[in-house]
């Protein structure tokens, strides 16, 4: 897994839209303006941070060493993953889909109903 993968896969999100809002360094992908990943480099590792369930959080930074609270974010909230690392490029992909759900759940009712 790299940045440049990830990112072919997210872009087949429904509605979802990338950009550099906090510079040429961190893309973010959001959904009717709510972010759902952002995928950088920090010392010479790609990452991904997504916004997880608290608990899930917990659990996913105790199993993985390459699964940290959020760089940057609330790190009750989001989890930063490293790759290539432990974590299966699968388990990436499903934590990224998780994320979209995860701020598509909380958009106002009109707009789910555009995204289903």
């Amino acid at each position: 897994m790299n940045n440049k993968q990830l990112a072919d896969f997210l872009d087949g999100f429904t509605c979802a839209e990338a950009d550099y809002p906090f510079g040429p360094e961190a893309l973010v992908y959001k959904v009717k303006g709510k972010m759902f990943a952002i995928l950088a480099e920090r010392e010479g590792r790609e990452y991904v941070t997504v916004k997880v369930v608290p608990e899930d959080g917990e659990v996913l930074t105790a199993q993985f060493s390459d699964i940290t609270p959020g760089y940057h974010t609330n790190k009750r909230h989001w989890v930063t993953i490293y790759y290539p690392g432990d974590v299966e490029d699968g388990l990436v992909e499903d934590l990224c889909e998780r994320s979209y759900q995860l701020v598509v759940s909380k958009l106002p009712k009109a707009q789910r109903a555009l995204l289903a």
